[in-house]
């Protein structure tokens, strides 16, 4: 089959380079908050809830399903508290993340279906700090340690993001100690895990590289880093392959490679989630997720938004499908 063909090819290539034995990936989901956010057609909350069921279907446990944001400058994710009410029968097995900025935002998420996490945010950049929220670098955290204690009081994990790991689109290249300050800053605040955001999508595997070396020499463990590496030069994979090298095994990605990023122009989308899949299916190395099951799962939400798979493999799939 396709899949098997291409299985066995970059499973050979994987042992000619002597590549870490990781032999399982997670796979955290942020289709249906981070790769809807950016998208200017409004999906209808049926939609996206069925999104994320075909998804845990398909195989994901780590699902980041809404935001509870203004619905001023998100629209698309104002129908929070109906898309979680519907999935407050979501498996138990499965975790569910939201985005919650701020204590009104974590009040209206714990009154509405099931949550396991929260995530909160944070800027390698001032720049981009201040365009996207308003205010510095130390503020913003600031902001978030009530949200972070309310949280954990609570028995929800926090999970953090750092946004510009690599460069950002005001300042441009960023200093990796400037990404090891918002690391620690999110850890002092109780994050279990950090994810590491190159979120306008031009980071090589050597910037990475950089990044996480620094982020280990000031104690950093890579079992609490994750990679989320946007793909708008096409590189996002090459950093997940030189992620794992260096022992990440934890990788945000989104359905079909939905996503953007409102505060960062020219930024597309996110690593597609079927992407992922099929490196990791070719690698040997074990995710839990159908690639089949996951490239259907967006077709829907495709299909109201009125676009095409922009995962090349989903491409491929598809195609060698028809013949």
């Amino acid at each position: 089959s396709f899949t098997m063909l291409c299985r066995t090819v970059m499973t050979r290539a994987g042992r000619s380079v002597g590549r870490r034995a990781i032999s399982c990936v997670e796979v955290i989901e942020v289709g249906p908050r981070d790769g809807l956010q950016n998208e200017k057609v409004s999906v209808p909350t049926d939609v996206k809830v069925a999104l994320c069921m075909s998804l845990v279907d398909a195989g994901v446990r780590r699902i980041e399903t809404t935001s509870y944001v203004s619905p001023k400058w998100v629209p698309q994710m104002s129908d929070n508290v109906n898309v979680m009410d519907a999935l407050k029968d979501i498996p138990s097995g499965v975790e569910v993340s939201v985005l919650t900025p701020n204590l009104k935002g974590l009040e209206n998420a714990k009154l509405s279906g099931r949550v396991d996490a929260v995530s909160v945010f944070g800027a390698a950049s001032e720049s981009f700090s201040q365009k996207n929220i308003n205010c510095s670098i130390e503020e913003s955290i600031g902001r978030f340690s009530a949200v972070a204690e309310t949280a954990l009081g609570d028995g929800l994990k926090v999970r953090g993001y750092v946004s510009c790991i690599a460069a950002c689109p005001y300042e441009g290249p960023i200093d990796p100690k400037n990404v090891v300050k918002v690391w620690k800053l999110l850890k002092d605040l109780g994050c279990y895990e950090v994810s590491l955001g190159d979120t306008i999508g031009v980071a090589t595997p050597n910037q990475i590289s950089k990044v996480i070396e620094a982020l280990v020499a000031e104690g950093a463990d890579v079992n609490e880093l994750a990679g989320h590496y946007h793909d708008t030069c096409g590189t996002a994979l090459t950093n997940v392959l030189r992620s794992l090298d260096l022992g990440l095994s934890k990788f945000d990605s989104s359905a079909a490679g939905l996503g953007g990023c409102p505060y960062a122009a020219g930024a597309s989308g996110n690593l597609a989630t079927e992407d992922l899949v099929y490196l990791c299916d070719g690698l040997g190395i074990d995710t839990g997720i159908d690639f089949g099951k996951v490239v259907r799962a967006s077709e829907a939400t495709l299909d109201v938004i009125g676009i095409g798979n922009r995962s090349k493999s989903a491409q491929a799939w598809q195609a060698k499908k028809q013949t």
